[in-house]
């Protein structure tokens, strides 16, 4: 048997998706620039898939920009802002544990004169936010903030981030990563206060290479990449059709059975936590207020406060490289942190913030699920991460 649980690096596509790609790859395959017949069907697709991504959001589809991914939607939306608004300020925030597509970026614009300040975090990864109000100034022109992080899953509310600063300072632009929580919330950013929002289509069964930057109408945004002028100005280049045909089919699926989806993502993230509960130098990552299981296991409560589908369990005494292979050998497939870092020997900045030793950081690993996930999965994880740490544990001692 094989137990897929690393869908926060990719997730498969759905059949309906893979027939909406073929299509457009062979059938509808015109540059949907072109005037011709070909061209405009091309173009039908793009449109289809920015009404279905605006009507999730509720935003109007011209709102929508699509890209190439996530690390594209937030170079553009930190990058462009930033530059576009350079005369009101030069102050940036973000946090301390950011995805590395948006902690690059902001680095880029610390080296060319913009001051950047990063709020930190406590030990379950929840924003310190007064400390991050405290952080706001009169030159301050963007705060990005992730919604959920993607090693722990730990979830920031960006509404009420958003209100409190807005109070203060109206023209202040919120962005927010939401590639690990775009349908696993129902997110509206005119409701929430959110300017700028990046989702990513290969975390919801649409195909790699996909993905959309939301730019509110009023926020201006300066472009980062030059050419035709295409996507009114902000994304030059021909469109990848396919791809963003497979995002809006995926769109259109997500949030059919939405609560049901959420709610079993939940029982099995419950389920594997207790599954591994009561077992000695286990600890789970990302957890508020009570780090440690209650006698009896973690509660639903308690687990929903953070995202439906990340777990992030610490196995002391245990490389987290060669549990994972061990498990790889068994036909489970986890990750050791955050796919796009992986090739990267740092530390991870995520548990480097929550306060996490190195030692602890080197024995982590991050099990994921999709709303495909099934219980027996669970169930064959559980049965060979029980079977074979206690192994790794003895071997790596002597």
């Amino acid at each position: 048997m094989e137990a897929y649980l690393d869908n926060s690096a990719t997730t498969s596509i759905t059949e309906s998706v893979r027939d909406k790609v073929i299509k457009a790859l062979y059938e509808d395959y015109g540059n949907p620039s072109s005037l011709h017949r070909l061209g405009v069907a091309a173009e039908a697709y793009i449109k289809e898939a920015a009404l279905a991504l605006a009507g999730s959001l509720k935003v109007e589809p011209r709102e929508i920009v699509f890209t190439s991914g996530g690390t594209e939607s937030n170079n553009l939306a930190i990058m462009g802002a930033a530059y576009a608004n350079r005369r009101r300020g030069r102050h940036i925030i973000s946090t301390a544990i950011e995805h590395p597509s948006v902690h690059e970026p902001l680095m880029h614009l610390k080296d060319n004169g913009f001051d950047i300040s990063l709020a930190p975090v406590d030990g379950a990864g929840r924003l310190k936010k007064e400390e991050l109000y405290n952080l706001i100034r009169e030159e301050t022109i963007l705060v990005s903030i992730m919604y959920v992080n993607n090693e722990v899953g730990s979830v920031q509310d960006i509404a009420e981030i958003s209100s409190r600063i807005k109070e203060r300072y109206s023209d202040i632009i919120i962005h927010t990563d939401a590639v690990q929580a775009f349908g696993k919330y129902r997110i509206y950013p005119k409701r929430d206060g959110i300017d700028l929002l990046t989702l990513s289509g290969h975390k919801i069964h649409a195909p790699k290479g996909s993905g959309a930057l939301y730019i509110a109408d009023r926020v201006k945004v300066n472009p980062i990449m030059f050419g035709g002028g295409h996507q009114r100005g902000f994304r030059s280049g021909t469109e990848n059709v396919p791809a963003i045909a497979g995002l809006g089919q995926a769109v259109k699926e997500l949030y059919t059975d939405f609560e049901e989806k959420i709610s079993r993502m939940y029982k099995l993230k419950l389920m594997m936590l207790n599954g591994l509960a009561g077992v000695d130098g286990v600890t789970a990552n990302g957890l508020p207020g009570d780090y440690g299981a209650r006698d009896g296991g973690y509660s639903m409560e308690l687990v929903k406060k953070t995202a439906p589908h990340i777990i992030s369990l610490t196995f002391d005494g245990v490389k987290s490289e060669v549990f994972l292979h061990a498990l790889e050998d068994k036909g489970v497939y986890v990750s050791s942190g955050s796919a796009c870092s992986s090739h990267h020997s740092e530390p991870s900045a995520t548990l480097t913030a929550m306060g996490l030793s190195k030692e602890k950081m080197d024995s982590t690993l991050r099990i994921s699920l999709s709303d495909r996930t099934t219980e027996k999965e669970i169930e064959y994880a559980l049965e060979q991460i029980s079977n074979l740490y206690p192994v790794l544990k003895r071997y790596t001692r002597k």
